[in-house]
């Protein structure tokens, strides 16, 4: 699903596991969606969901698990993370200007170089001073 056009989707509480490189998903809901990698069925390497530079700008997520997500750099702008897990999720180069992040877990997320700007809830995620490279996010 390279470069698929999924502007104002409606994925709620799907199950995604497909390579989602350049696509576009701004305005779409993965409310609830599972797009961890599945650890149990791993014989043909990392299953889960690749949204490598995707627009996912303004995008609701909220509920969703990222665990294990490729979202290296995403364009999350708006972005609506109440309660997503990003747990080991890599996030290097993401934009998350302006993002909610009220109970999102950080717990081994890659951090390296995301633009981090004016995220609403930063004071209540989870998990953050476990992230990886958060001396190298970019703040300002």
């Amino acid at each position: 699903m390279l470069r698929a056009r999924l502007d104002g989707a409606d994925l709620s509480q799907a199950r995604v596991a497909a390579d989602l490189t350049g696509a576009s998903l701004v305005g779409a809901s993965i409310a609830g969606a599972n797009l961890s990698a599945d650890m149990r069925n791993q014989s043909m390497g990392l299953m889960r969901a690749v949204l490598k530079s995707a627009n996912l700008e303004r995008l609701n997520a909220r509920g969703a698990d990222l665990s294990r997500v490729d979202l290296e750099f995403a364009s999350l702008v708006g972005a609506d993370l109440t309660g997503v897990s990003l747990r080991n999720a890599q996030l290097g180069g993401a934009d998350l200007t302006g993002v909610t992040v009220i109970d999102t877990d950080f717990d081994g997320a890659d951090l390296v170089s995301a633009k981090l700007i004016a995220p609403i809830g930063l004071d209540r995620a989870k998990n953050l001073d476990k992230a990886k490279n958060r001396d190298r996010l970019i703040k300002e």
